[in-house]
């Protein structure tokens, strides 16, 4: 099966590069995305120019692939699901939630000159950082990619209720499986509350499991 997968914010293709390995080797064809903006030096690039490049992954894989969104990342993975709800097998979200309609894509963090630069590692401390010692903070500072304006300020727009038929897998990493339902019981996650097939499964690791538990993380997707 074709596994597509789409880095959250300041990362390129490469973020997965220890991954795609483990999942050749389990029988499936990895096609890591490059966002406009994260990896193709365009400082101009949008949110509908990353949601166009994910939607080509999508149209080229031969069969239905399953799309695996990291992070803020979760929102372009169920945005294809929204736009090819036919095409998509199924979706993963590590470690993020799909935005609702209208939400700013990811309006996080200070925006500097147009981009939105990594913000440093304090907003990131406790559990989202907790297993990546401090060689592996120092290749993510060097390897952060300043995310353009308009990917993180765009509006996300969602118009396709068979979204809510493409069958979801959460990938709890700083968080449980439990506190995760919590949220979806409470309503705080009103896409995902309106899935009608959600499964949740834990991996034990920080918010970027990619680089901390890529081998686990492969097995997962694997599984799913």
């Amino acid at each position: 099966m074709d596994i597509v997968l789409i880095g959250g914010l300041w990362l390129d293709g490469s973020a997965w590069d220890e991954v795609m390995p483990e999942l050749r080797a389990l029988g499936h064809r990895p096609v890591p995305v490059t966002l406009p903006g994260q990896g193709d030096g365009s400082v101009s690039a949008t949110l509908d120019d990353q949601v166009a490049t994910v939607l080509a992954a999508v149209d080229a894989a031969p069969g239905r692939p399953l799309v695996v969104g990291h992070s803020a990342a979760s929102t372009l993975a169920w945005l294809a699901a929204d736009a090819r709800p036919e095409r998509v097998a199924k979706v993963a979200l590590v470690g993020g939630f799909p935005a609702a309609d209208g939400d700013r894509y990811a309006d996080f963090f200070e925006v500097k000159g147009g981009v939105m630069p990594f913000p440093g590692w304090g907003p990131f401390e406790g559990p989202d950082s907790a297993d990546l010692d401090e060689e592996a903070r120092l290749r993510f500072e060097a390897a952060a990619i300043p995310v353009p304006e308009g990917v993180a300020k765009g509006l996300v727009r969602l118009t396709d209720e068979r979204r809510y038929d493409v069958p979801v897998v959460l990938v709890c990493p700083e968080y449980t499986p439990a506190q995760a339902r919590e949220w979806l019981d409470a309503g705080d996650l009103p896409e995902l509350a309106r899935a009608r097939h959600v499964d949740l499964v834990d991996i034990d690791s920080g918010h970027w499991p990619m680089i901390t538990r890529p081998a686990e993380l492969a097995r997962l997707l694997a599984a799913v």
